[in-house]
């Protein structure tokens, strides 16, 4: 089943196209990987679809429903949520607080006063919900192995361990599609292998559709099951990872000219 559907996607700033009639489709679970140069239009990309910006032209369909013109709070009530490049977390704020405000979509009560009410010992339905919505965030932080920070303030966690938070709390949205941007970004080399098998179980445990910018191709080819390639905003080819990694366009938008 197509999850996701872009059909003629445009945007300009300045006269500049940044997307230029950009078409893909995402079938449901699978991972959907968008590459190209700095530059090349893929945050964009992730921008128009999670709707802080809006296109110019085309449509964005999910399960069926045009989200063009939609508000970004209310695409993550339908079902997306979204990783930054650079990590939007508040810092002062620990693991667990960071990742509950990943439920206030599924609480009726609001989480600070939800969080208020447990921590005063209420037995309101807020202090209810409040327990329940915990219980969501506490199976995620086992499921990433953050147990051991997870009263920690994210402002003093070391860099991957705060792309895991960001992660965590797109989690806590229960997303049907979550799209990641550049998630291995600033990680060693056994930091990325642990993302590259988070992603891997969140497609196959969570049944998640994932969406995923990345500039490590090892991780990209191992992990994609389609991936679009994309430069100065135009699509150059979609396909199956061997036949994206073999195209002369490829090749060139990453090697230069002459390769």
């Amino acid at each position: 089943m197509t999850v996701l559907k872009v059909e003629n996607l445009s945007i300009q700033f300045r006269g500049l196209k940044a997307v230029d009639d950009i078409d893909f489709s995402v079938e449901e679970n699978t991972v959907f990987s968008i590459i190209g140069p700095n530059g090349s239009g893929k945050t964009t990309i992730f921008n128009l679809i999670s709707g802080i910006y809006r296109p110019n032209s085309g449509k964005i369909f999910f399960l069926g429903e045009n989200l063009v013109g939609y508000r970004p709070d209310k695409i993550a009530k339908k079902g997306i949520a979204r990783t930054f490049q650079n990590i939007e977390l508040f810092d002062k704020a620990s693991v667990m607080d960071n990742i509950m405000l990943g439920r206030h979509i599924h609480m009726k009560t609001g989480v600070w006063r939800g969080m208020t009410a447990t921590f005063l010992g209420e037995r309101s339905p807020a202090a209810k919900e409040e327990i329940k919505n915990r219980e969501f965030v506490e199976d995620i932080i086992d499921f990433l192995d953050l147990q051991a920070v997870r009263d920690v303030p994210v402002g003093g966690l070391p860099y991957g361990k705060r792309k895991l938070v960001e992660l965590a709390r797109a989690l806590a949205l229960e997303p049907k599609v979550l799209l990641l941007d550049e998630p291995t970004a600033g990680m060693n080399t056994e930091e990325k292998e642990d993302m590259s098998l988070w992603i891997k179980e969140i497609q196959e445990i969570y049944k998640i559709t994932i969406l995923l910018i990345e500039h490590d191709m090892n991780l990209i080819m191992d992990i994609s099951d389609r991936i679009m390639a994309v430069n100065h905003g135009k699509k150059i080819i979609e396909g199956l990872p061997h036949q994206v990694q073999k195209h002369p366009d490829v090749i060139k938008a990453y090697l230069g000219e002459d390769a």
